[in-house]
């Protein structure tokens, strides 16, 4: 067999040389074609459940939070491991699924069952979301932000993270390529409403009256409320 290939290569010296040369061009052309990184992406097939619960520890994030989404994700076919970690204000949970199973459908599957966890997790403690569909590599940054030397008492812990959540936060996602930005620590500001017993009963309004017209929102509500 080898002996009629050597033959035939030199009896077919033009048809070699042609071959050869497509050969070549086909090999430049697939090097031109090759993605190239600086870190190969050796990232499984998962889909992150992330919930931000702001000012409850980490002990209540993994008991009320983090350990009924592993529940409810533990049944869905196809999975191959379920990981996470609970820290302060944050629980990140990571379905890891076989190579065989399509992302979009782990991602239906899992987007599915997150009204369930809805349900099972305390009104108020947080709502899970899915992440964007980014790999292990997606996250490229971590960053503080602190105030300036001689300025400590002027931006406290609540001042930090709402100049996080509306100026840094909100800018980064206006940059190409930047799916998504999480927050996590600080203090969320927070506003308290005090009732008084004897202007409410002079109005005829009770308290459920109130917590009707905080949960609409509507502006005719908000200006009866800070009459």
């Amino acid at each position: 067999m080898l002996n009629r290939i050597i033959q035939f290569s030199i009896r077919q010296k033009l048809l070699v040389g042609i071959m050869m040369l497509a050969l070549i061009a086909w090999g430049i052309y697939s090097l031109k074609q090759l993605p190239i990184d600086a870190l190969p992406d050796i990232t499984n097939n998962q889909v992150q459940i992330i919930t931000s619960s702001p000012s409850n520890g980490a002990e209540d994030i993994e008991r009320f939070v983090t350990y009924p989404v592993e529940q409810t994700m533990a049944t869905i076919p196809g999975i191959e491991e379920i990981r996470s970690f609970s820290r302060f204000g944050l629980s990140v949970v990571t379905v890891v699924f076989k190579e065989n199973v399509e992302i979009y459908w782990a991602r239906q599957q899992v987007s599915e069952r997150l009204a369930g966890v809805e349900k099972a997790i305390p009104k108020g403690i947080g709502t899970p979301e899915i992440a964007p569909l980014t790999t292990g590599l997606g996250e490229i940054y971590q960053y503080v932000i602190h105030p300036k030397k001689g300025y400590e008492k002027k931006y406290d812990a609540t001042e930090l993270r709402t100049i996080q959540d509306w100026i840094v936060r909100r800018q980064l996602l206006g940059v190409e390529g930047i799916a998504d930005v999480s927050s996590f620590g600080g203090y969320l500001k927070q506003y308290e409403i005090a009732l008084n017993p004897d202007k409410l009963r002079s109005m005829d309004i009770s308290i459920s009256d109130i917590f009707k017209a905080l949960e609409k929102k509507q502006p005719e509500h908000r200006r009866l409320l800070y009459r």
